[in-house]
Order: structure tokens, then C-alpha cells, then sequence
């Protein structure tokens, strides 16, 4: 561990503060994938894995698939030499060079997990598991929030299903559901939600408890450090999922004495319900006036809660942007190229569009340059109570 140690000190020193990440990819069998991760054709396909769908970024935190390699999920730093040190590694032996000392003593870890998923079909109905409900399988809840991703195919069904039309939860009737897990049969409980579109440039803030079947938008979601959740719709992409993963996140003992009603019990039904979800929860960029520069400017795209945020940053051909955050952040390149402080960056070069700045480095002045001919787009990621002045949604009802 030691030795570990030291070689990620020396890492830090020589890469002046700032990591780079190589690519992690994660596999799922119950979708086909959209291809829009920028892989070759044959590298989508991974056997009894099923198909590439998803890439995660700075990620500390393991797939939770029933097949896959011991290391699915997480990160591993591009040390230019034979060291394969993941950042969970890094985390763990010096979390405080990384993190910064308070951090790292309250948290312990990143706390948040950033993800861009490509599927072409919808994800099947589903809910992550509250704080109560994943801490008896000794997990973490799941709130998460979406962006979509700007200029990418929007794929064949570009709209999200979110909660339960209110009437159920205003007169109590959460049993209608209840048939449709006991059959598991068919996808005719999507009738029972609404569904609104995926808009390149927005997205929405999802906390843990709420139904919802993301659509094909290539969606790049920021969530809490979990990969729990309850699938609630059998028939999917043309074919009947496992209903294993219906009980995926409850103890054998609730499952055999509840059966397929302990799901019910583990859903926000009056967030499911709220008849202005659209409103309370549909997230629009946020320009942040006090970082604007010429040639530049920063927005706020995930807020309305403290366990994460995050900013999306567009830098203009010739321009540059400087500025200083207050804690540790990994940053992901989607658009351009340019200089990261001292460090090139590049939009689809896996070896050049992925950053993690650890404390020291991040809490001083950093300046992008944009050496290219389009706008860079460049997205910066944020755990718990980093940031204080996160925008927050004004709860609207009538």
C-alpha cells in the first residue's frame, strides 16, 4: 500500500496536479447498444456480456453485472508505464492527496459516479432504491441526473417515462401495479406514467424512489456511487428480461415473505405522483454570469441538490478560459481540442478527453485554450457540498 503511495504522489508531481484517465466500459445484456461511443463495430460485442453500452468516468465504483470482469466499472490512471493502478486504488491509499484532506476524512471516497449510457432502446422501467431500502442490502441510494448530450443522435425513442399519473397515488391505489410485476409478462405498465422528451442540452434530476425509463438520448448522467436498482418492466426491447432483476436489491427474507409487493413499498409514490414533475424536476443550463470571460462561458447543468453537481464549460476557437474551483473534479472532453493547464485535450482521443484534478491543483487557477476550429464543450463533475452556490428549483404547485 505504501509503495502505492508514492507512486501516486510521484504521479502528481509529475503530472503537476492533474491525472488522466483512460476509458472504463461497461456491458449490459438486457439492450442492445446505440454505437455512439465511438468504439469500432466489433468491439461492441462482448460475448455472453452482452454490448457495450455504457462508459464510466472517474469512476471508483464497480458494475453490478451478474457476468463481467472482477475490475467492470472502474477507472484505471494512465501512470506511462506498466502500473495498472485504478483510481479506486488511488483513492483508497491517498485519498487525502486527491480529495483534499476534509473531503476525504468526511466522505472517504469520490461519492458520485458519472456515466454516459448509449442504448437503442428505452431502459426498462425502474427505480433506485431510497437511502432506507439500499442500506439493508448494504448499499447506497441512487439519485442521478441527465444531460443529453449535445449534437449525437437522439436514437429511435427519445423521450423518458418519469413516476405514476397522479390519480394513483391521490387515492391510493398503488396496487394497480402490482399485477404487472406478478405476471411479468409484458410492457403495458408504461401506461400508467408519462413520459416527456429528451432535448439535446437539458435533462432532469432524478431522486432515488422514482419510477422512470430513460430514452435513447445519448445521456450523460451524474448520480450518487451506486449501481442499485429494482427493474419493474418485463417485456423489453422485444424480449422478456430475467425477473431477478425485479429483486436485484432485496433481501431474500423480504422477497419470500412480501413477494413482488416489497417493491412497491421501496417507491416515493407522492415524488411518483407530484402532477408538475416536469417543472420540479426538468434541469435547463444555467449560465453562471460571475465566471463569464470573452470568448467563453460556464453553466451550471446538474444542481437542485447538494450530494453532486456539475458544469458544462464552452471555450470559443482562440479563446481561453481561467478559473478555480473549490475541491477535487474529473472533466470530460466532448467537444475540440485544446490545453488543460499544461495537458492536451481532445474530443474522441480516449487517451486525451478524460481529467481528474486532484485538491491543491483544482483549488488554484487553471486556464483551457482552445487551439482548435470549433467551440470546445468540456463538462466538469463534483461530489457532495463541493460547490455552495448550487442553483436550486423552486418547488412549484398550486
Amino acid at each position: 500500500m505504501i509503495d502505492i503511495r508514492k507512486k501516486i504522489e510521484k504521479l502528481i508531481e509529475d503530472q503537476n496536479g492533474i491525472l488522466r484517465l483512460k476509458p472504463a466500459w461497461v456491458a449490459r445484456d438486457f439492450l442492445p447498444p446505440g454505437k455512439r461511443l465511438g468504439l469500432k463495430e466489433e468491439e461492441y460485442n462482448v460475448g455472453e456480456r452482452g454490448f457495450i453500452c455504457e462508459r464510466w468516468l472517474g469512476s471508483v465504483t464497480k458494475a453490478d453485472n451478474a457476468i463481467g470482469p472482477e475490475d467492470e466499472g472502474l477507472s484505471y490512471l494512465e501512470t506511462f508505464s506498466n502500473d495498472n493502478i485504478t483510481l479506486k486504488e488511488a483513492v483508497d491509499v491517498a485519498g487525502d492527496i486527491i480529495l483534499g484532506k476534509e473531503y476525504f476524512k468526511k466522505h472517504k471516497g469520490l461519492k458520485r459516479l458519472v456515466k454516459i449510457y448509449d442504448f437503442n432502446a428505452r431502459i426498462p422501467f425502474h427505480i433506485h432504491q431510497m437511502e432506507k431500502d439500499a442500506a439493508l442490502v448494504g448499499r447506497n441510494s441512487k439519485d442521478e441526473a441527465y444531460y443529453y448530450l449535445d449534437g449525437a443522435d437522439l436514437g429511435p425513442h427519445p423521450e423518458t417515462f418519469f413516476g405514476v399519473h397522479p390519480y394513483i397515488v391521490k387515492q391510493k391505489k398503488y396496487d394497480i401495479l402490482l399485477p404487472y410485476l406478478v405476471e411479468w409478462k409484458d410492457d403495458l405498465i408504461l401506461r400508467h406514467s408519462r413520459a416527456y422528451l429528451n432535448v439535446a442540452g437539458e435533462g432532469f434530476f432524478l431522486p432515488s424512489g422514482v419510477l422512470h425509463a430513460p430514452g435513447t438520448a445519448l445521456t450523460l448522467e451524474l448520480q450518487e456511487d451506486s449501481d442499485v436498482f429494482a427493474m419493474l418492466q418485463a417485456l423489453n426491447a422485444g424480449k422478456i428480461i430475467s425477473k431477478d432483476l425485479l429483486f436485484k436489491d432485496v433481501r431474500k427474507v423480504d422477497r419470500e415473505k412480501y413477494g413482488e409487493k416489497i417493491i412497491l413499498e421501496q417507491i416515493n409514490w407522492e415524488e411518483n405522483g407530484d402532477p408538475y414533475f416536469y417543472e420540479n424536476h426538468h434541469l435547463e443550463s444555467i449560465p453562471i454570469l460571475e465566471t463569464k470571460q470573452a470568448g467563453a462561458q460556464e453553466y451550471w447543468i446538474y444542481y437542485n441538490t447538494p450530494k453532486f453537481s456539475g458544469k458544462k464549460v464552452i471555450v470559443e476557437p482562440g479563446s481561453s478560459f481561467t478559473f478555480k474551483e473549490n475541491g477535487a473534479y474529473n472533466i470530460f472532453i466532448w467537444q475540440g481540442k485544446g490545453l488543460f493547464d499544461s495537458h492536451e485535450i481532445e474530443a474522441g482521443d480516449f487517451s486525451k478527453d478524460e481529467l481528474f484534478i486532484t485538491y491543491d491543483k483544482a483549488i488554484k487557477p487553471i486556464t483551457i485554450k482552445n487551439t482548435g476550429t470549433s467551440n470546445i464543450i468540456l463538462f466538469k463533475f463534483f461530489g457532495p457540498e463541493i460547490n455552495k452556490n448550487i442553483p436550486m428549483i423552486k418547488k412549484f404547485k398550486i
